[in-house]
């Protein structure tokens, strides 16, 4: 029995392109001589559709999309993923499904036993959690279906007692057959290598992992599916953050000659590597760019280029995403830019060949201030005047953007974001943010990494103290600690979920400590208003993370 999966990208609630690129898809695996072609979790109507499983019409374009599939499936049999309705009077209208058709039926539903509700996952807001559990028979075989869950790392969550391959593997299953929508994070590539492994090892039958690639506003889908034999060995990778289609015959996986594979210990990332999965994290926000425009109907983007680290590197992942054609950088210096500001910005567009202009707001500043004078009353100069250069930049951005059809691009990083060191309706503004997600330090590594061949951005703008140039001789190190530590103590706080006191305990400052929480805390009001944000890490601001503006948490 040859099986092969499918690892595409989706869009969602897009139910004509989904269908065809499926249709597509079991037509070249019938010609490469399949007997069944997989395809991950809620493919058909893309993942994750979130209310839009509220609509009934949703649903039943859904229901749609399977019955013309099925007509494809007269010599092939197909496991697809979508929602299916719950006929029970009690409970969810909807189970989280995987549909097995083939003979131009739907032969059997497949229902997902757990359901994921922390970070950017809330289905069980959706779905109801199975309560049967069974195997498919098919060509002399048993496969063992399950929907995402058997690459969770369950731990002792009482809530989870229920696993489905511990009550499938009483029904002797062949193979196990694994539907997944699984997100990227720079964590999380060989932790979900070790629970698929740990799972063959368990059950000591293969298992095929079908998982989806593509972005979706924030979150972002690497591809990665795997096939491992009975032994545990990986047969089969597939590439990441790109579509692919592979696969193997089954009795390959179960009469491996090959040793059994040792299992190794993961080791989660406890503090903050800057250069960790570096290549990795470029190519989700390559992807998350792109999957952004192309599914949004956009083709232009438009960015403020201020020859400082951030907007360099939020530039060069633009035109490769893009291309440089289609990337417009707009240099806005103020009366405190520096010349060599200027002039790095300017080389950083002519090195990487996009659409530059120069537009200098001193007028527009100075009127902005004798505007205000009879409001200020002579008072001191302060974050009120640098803020105003900030959103007279903002403004002019907008205004091109809704006068030539860009999207703004927001060039701000996660250092800055967690600590408040942004400008609301200023540098702030971007219908979607590229680093939002990265620290500052990861930023710099990231403009390593765009430079390993060759210089595209600027040394000068690597090496120089990173400044917002909004009053004489500003440098960030006169607001903010030391990004080399500043970063590690935020890392601990938002992704690692350690109080104030843990931090301390690991050797930090307790009164730097408590001014980083300090400002973390009181700028959740800024956070909220913020565009999406690509997610790479473990715990991004936005849908994943939710915390209380007027809360107040501090020893």
């Amino acid at each position: 029995m040859k099986i092969i999966l499918a690892q595409q990208n989706y869009h969602i609630g897009n139910f004509e392109q989904n269908t065809a690129k499926i249709i597509e898809a079991i037509h070249a695996a019938k010609a490469q001589g399949a007997d069944l072609v997989v395809f991950s979790e809620q493919c058909i109507c893309g993942y994750p559709s979130r209310d839009f499983l509220e609509f009934e019409d949703f649903i039943r374009q859904c229901y749609h999309a399977i019955d013309q599939i099925k007509e494809h499936t007269q010599d092939i049999a197909v496991l697809v993923g979508a929602p299916a309705r719950n006929p029970q009077k009690e409970g969810k209208d909807l189970f989280n499904a995987a549909w097995f058709l083939y003979e131009k039926q739907v032969k059997q539903v497949i229902h997902k036993t757990l359901l994921p509700t922390y970070d950017v996952f809330d289905e069980y807001r959706y779905f109801e959690p199975s309560y049967e559990w069974n195997v498919i028979p098919f060509k002399g075989k048993k496969l063992a279906v399950t929907i995402c869950e058997d690459i969770w790392n369950l731990g002792d969550n009482p809530l989870y007692r229920i696993c489905p391959m511990d009550q499938l593997i009483a029904q002797e299953p062949d193979v196990m057959i694994n539907l997944s929508a699984s997100p990227f994070d720079y964590d999380h590539d060989e932790d979900r290598k070790e629970i698929i492994l740990a799972n063959v090892l368990k059950y000591k039958i293969p298992m095929y992992y079908c998982n989806t690639v593509g972005s979706q506003t924030e979150i972002v889908f690497d591809g990665g599916s795997l096939i491992y034999d009975a032994k545990g060995n990986i047969v089969k990778e597939f590439p990441y953050f790109e579509e692919a289609m592979d696969g193997v015959e089954l009795e390959e996986l179960i009469d491996s000659p090959l040793p059994q594979v040792m299992p190794t210990v993961f080791t989660p990332l406890t503090t903050l590597e800057f250069d960790h999965n570096i290549n990795r994290i470029y190519d989700a926000l390559v992807l998350g760019i792109k999957d952004y425009f192309r599914k949004m109907g956009f083709t232009k983007a438009i960015l403020g280029s201020s020859g400082g680290i951030d907007s360099a590197v939020t530039l060069a992942i633009a035109c490769d995403a893009l291309g440089k054609e289609n990337v417009r950088a707009i240099l806005m210096p103020s009366p405190y830019s520096t010349s060599h500001s200027v002039d790095d910005a300017v080389a950083l567009s002519e090195n990487l060949g996009n659409p530059y202009d120069i537009i200098r707001i001193n007028n527009i500043y100075e009127t902005f201030l004798e505007t205000l004078e009879p409001y200020f009353k002579g008072l001191p100069f302060n974050v009120a005047e640098e803020n105003t250069q900030s959103r007279i930049r903002g403004n002019l951005l907008m205004g091109l953007s809704n006068k030539f059809g860009y999207i703004l691009l927001n060039t701000s990083n996660k250092s800055e974001l967690s600590t408040g060191y942004g400008t609301l309706y200023g540098d702030m503004a971007g219908g979607l943010s590229v680093l939002g997600d990265l620290y500052k330090m990861q930023v710099y590594s990231l403009a390593r990494y765009i430079n390993r061949n060759k210089e595209i951005i600027p040394v000068n703008i690597i090496d120089k103290a990173p400044s917002a140039e909004l009053r004489p001789g500003q440098k960030d190190s006169d607001s903010l600690p030391d990004y080399a530590v500043l970063d590690k103590i935020l890392y601990q706080y938002i992704e690692r979920r350690q109080g104030p006191r843990e931090i301390v305990a690991q050797g930090f400052d307790a009164a730097l400590v408590s001014r980083t929480l300090k400002m973390v805390n009181t700028n959740e009001y800024k956070r909220n208003q913020f565009c999406p944000i690509i997610r790479v890490s473990s715990k991004a601001f936005g849908v994943g993370r939710r915390m209380p503006i007027v809360g107040k948490y501090l020893s």
